[in-house]
């Protein structure tokens, strides 16, 4: 089995923020997942590096288009494994390969009959690089996502006649119920369908000349946003070294976007691959904002949380875990400081951290460490199905959804744990038995719960499993009572340590 995932390529006329950690983190969580259940996963990330937004910011800086994506890409590249991603390749829309292979993919297009010269004159969004329709305009005739005022653009275009495809996209979404996941953005992109598909430009004219030529019309470059939605395609084919991995891995399993890209990658991308005569992907995953006080969180409104002043004071799992714990993948949510720091103390350091350090405490205190050897284990009925249930969230893009299953059972490990009170048990040698049991069910459980957060915190799992004895972090081990073994265990330093706010 293979799995493909995919980011979006992030846009170089700024720095990385916490909203690309986001998509970045939710991509992880899947291919890390998706490993665990022994399928061969490629995992896709990089930059866009093209059009009128980079053009105007370079301008702005005096320097050159290439210098600035040069400088800006090196950030978004440095950004994956700061967020402990585990992507297999970076794609800039400026390699060489990438431009060959959308001019020879686009060339193919035009060939099959659905592209034409045209005439284009509306308004247009330079920070969006995408021109509007009446229902993605603000009064005054402002961008809805930047609130800047559209310029009015004419020019000579050549279009893709995305038009033909209104029969096939609606049969697409017919067919496949779960090609845009979660439901609701299904219904937005199919209701953009539904209201009749209007041919869109392909290139820009003499007027803009940052992006791939136009091979059959060298005036041209084309729009900016058929050279990046090509990259996902484009990237198989060189990013191992003399191998194309077409065959194996397209079409993509998995596209990951922000909602404001929902009909380019719903729409537009789907159409242009069966124009191409190529497979459309399985399932485009759809999620929200990220919001501070009330507003979509963008570099270029200023509003935003920095993720590397969070990693550096509390490390990357307690960022990955925050952001698909507090705000629900594939809705708006509000992020803040202030919420990060209450999920980090009370999730964080108490439900799971307290939990490893009691557990292997009372274990180190009442057996010296030795975990007692008994197949008379509690909670089997808690934990059954469990991984089942996780995996089923995933696959339909539930990440939230899968991280409460498995905090269920953090959460009902620390209850047993109250229920049957170790340390009172330890006091009385006829209730030996039934110390071992509880101490034997805590150490199973707190190993289950461990490697079922594997994709998610990555670092504390390892930390855990090495407590334990054990490395197999596959699926397999996954299920209560099935996995191996656990021991011996050493005591814990506390997993996340209290912060003073004061000292911030």
């Amino acid at each position: 089995m293979s799995f493909f995932v995919t980011t979006p390529i992030y846009y170089v006329n700024g720095a990385p923020h916490l909203g690309h950690a986001y998509t970045t983190i939710a991509a992880d969580v899947l291919a890390r997942h998706h490993r665990q259940r022994g399928e061969d996963v490629f995992f896709l990330t990089g930059t866009d590096e093209h059009g009128e937004p980079i053009a105007l910011a370079a301008e702005k800086q005096g320097k050159s288009p290439q210098a600035l994506a040069d400088e800006n890409a090196e950030r978004f590249k440095a950004l994956a494994p700061q967020l402990a991603a585990t992507n297999d390749f970076f794609i800039r829309t400026t390699d060489p390969e990438h431009k060959a292979a959308v001019q020879e993919i686009l060339t193919r297009v035009k060939e099959n009959g659905f592209v034409e010269l045209g005439h284009w004159e509306g308004l247009y969004c330079p920070r969006c690089a995408d021109f509007k329709g009446a229902d993605e305009i603000e009064e005054g005739d402002r961008c809805a996502i930047h609130h800047i005022e559209l310029t009015r653009e004419s020019e000579e275009n050549w279009f893709f006649k995305l038009s033909a495809f209104q029969e096939r996209l609606e049969a697409l979404y017919a067919e496949q119920p779960e090609f845009v996941l979660p439901k609701e953005r299904r219904n937005e992109a199919l209701a953009f369908i539904e209201s009749g598909l209007r041919d869109i430009s392909l290139s820009r004219g003499a007027k803009l000349q940052w992006g791939v030529q136009v091979p059959w019309d060298p005036e041209h470059v084309f729009y900016v946003w058929f050279d990046a939605l090509l990259n996902y395609a484009t990237a198989l084919t060189y990013a191992k070294p003399g191998e194309d991995l077409t065959a194996e891995f397209w079409p993509a399993d998995v596209h990951i976007v922000g909602k404001d890209i929902l009909k380019f990658h719903c729409v537009y991308w789907p159409a242009l691959l069966m124009a191409a005569g190529m497979e459309v992907p399985r399932h485009v995953l759809v999620h929200g904002y990220l919001l501070m006080n009330a507003e979509k969180m963008s570099k270029s409104l200023g509003n935003v949380l920095d993720p590397f002043t969070i990693i550096e004071r509390f490390g990357i799992d307690a960022l990955r875990f925050y952001l698909l714990r507090d705000v629900q993948f594939g809705g708006d949510g509000e992020v803040s400081a202030e919420a990060f720091e209450q999920r980090y103390e009370s999730e964080l350091a108490n439900d799971l951290g307290n939990l490893a350090s009691r557990v292997s405490a009372m274990v180190v205190k009442y057996r010296d460490g030795a975990v007692p050897a008994t197949d008379a284990l509690d909670l089997t009925a808690d934990f059954d199905g469990l991984p089942e249930t996780v995996a089923a969230h995933l696959d339909r893009g539930e990440l939230t959804q899968g991280l409460e299953q498995i905090w269920q059972r953090v959460r009902r490990l620390n209850r047993y744990v109250e229920e049957q009170a170790p340390w009172k048990l330890a006091k009385d040698d006829a209730l030996g038995a039934q110390l071992d049991t509880a101490l034997a069910t805590l150490i199973e459980g707190l190993r289950t719960v461990t490697v079922l957060l594997a994709a998610y915190l990555p670092q504390t799992s390892s930390t855990l499993l090495a407590a334990l004895g054990t490395k197999e972090d596959g699926w397999e081990a996954a299920s209560f009572g099935a996995g191996p073994r656990v021991a011996q265990v050493e005591k814990l330093a506390p997993l996340f340590p209290k912060h003073d706010p004061a000292a911030a």
